[in-house]
């Protein structure tokens, strides 16, 4: 697991910690997505968790690795991939394949090995096609998956995702969100720094950071009703979560607290039948 240990982190000229005391075991395999307002610490969190960025307080962990030992930055980096807001600050390849084989190649593995992983990932996440491309020719989604390829090629066990889907298109957001999916199924830890209501209603677990702190820390269906109530700015309900929220305030007697499209939905259907059943009209 990834373990953070009362950390504090400062950066200069600021009095006030951008972290402040945090604590945290992120396990391998876990989806954690990771929300709060701007300047609530998120970035500076996950970049603790591949050495980009040392405590100046605390202790932070990778599978037993302590980041402050510069010893294990290599290992700590290829267990912990990291994708950047920005793709273009992560692409240094001419070609699509030569970009995938960088870090590989930084680390000296056989040319064979190399050739046959870069393939490999290519294939699976569609980007065989534009192996000879140039990355700047290539879509925002597109450059996203780019960076994801450059990160699994290496074999991680965690990824940390910085707003994949900021700047994107609704076709882009959805094609993330796949990709979030589809590293979930493979076991591989994912931490989500996202705004988007829809990804914290996906996650296992969800954080909530506010002035350098983690102030809650839960399953969604559980921890969302409590962002509404604490109103931080910038976090919106997902979408059936705000549905049935309105849909209670207006006298449905429906749960509040799901998430899921299908279990909404059956909940819905379940109001109207009673209803009509019944000949009252509660669910106008």
């Amino acid at each position: 697991m990834i373990r953070i240990e009362k950390v504090t982190h400062f950066y200069e000229g600021c009095e006030k910690p951008v972290l402040d005391d945090v604590s945290l075991d992120i396990r391998e395999g876990e989806y954690v997505a990771l929300v709060g307002p701007n300047g609530s610490g998120k970035t500076t969190l996950i970049r603790q968790l591949n050495a980009l960025l040392i405590p100046e307080k605390g202790v932070v962990t990778v599978d037993g690795l302590a980041t402050s030992d510069r010893a294990n930055h290599k290992e700590i980096r290829r267990r912990v991939g990291m994708i950047f807001q920005h793709p273009d600050n992560q692409i240094v390849g001419m070609t699509v394949e030569e970009d995938v084989a960088f870090g590989p190649g930084n680390l000296g593995w056989p040319p064979e090995m190399i050739r046959a992983r870069v393939d490999e990932v290519l294939e699976s996440l569609g980007l065989a096609a534009f192996a000879r491309r140039a990355p700047h020719t290539l879509s925002g989604g597109e450059k996203r998956l780019l960076s994801l390829a450059g990160v699994l090629v290496m074999n991680p066990r965690y990824i940390a995702f910085d707003e994949p889907s900021a700047y994107l298109d609704p076709a882009g957001r959805l094609r993330v969100r796949k990709m979030m999916g589809r590293l979930r199924e493979e076991g591989i830890g994912v931490i989500h720094v996202t705004h988007d209501p829809e990804d914290m209603a996906d996650a296992d677990r969800l954080l909530v950071m506010d002035q350098g702190r983690i102030v809650l820390d839960g399953a969604p269906r559980t921890v969302l009703p409590a962002v509404l109530d604490q109103g931080l700015p910038g976090l919106f309900l997902p979408p059936v979560m705000d549905l049935l929220h309105r849909l209670h305030a207006r006298g449905w007697t429906l749960p509040t607290d799901l998430v899921g499209v299908e279990d909404a939905c059956r909940e819905i259907h379940g109001c109207l039948v009673a209803a009509a059943k019944s000949g009252c009209s509660g669910c106008d």
